[in-house]
């Protein structure tokens, strides 16, 4: 999954929950904050995941 994925889905996530604050709909809120949360972490492992790849490939001298 690229960035624009995790973007795509974050945004995703802020329709949902303006949609449950506009038609006071708690559970479709909460769902949108969920789906918020679950697109930042999925960034942050990918991110690391990066990194770490990114730190073998100078231990191996592929920079």
């Amino acid at each position: 999954m690229g960035d624009f994925q995790y973007k795509a889905d974050e945004l995703g996530g802020k329709a949902k929950e303006a949609a449950g604050k506009a038609t006071d709909n708690k559970d479709l809120e909460n769902e949108g904050k969920g789906d918020q949360v679950k697109a930042d972490i999925k960034q942050g492992f990918e991110d690391a995941k990066d990194k770490v790849t990114e730190g073998l490939g100078k231990l191996k001298g592929d920079n």
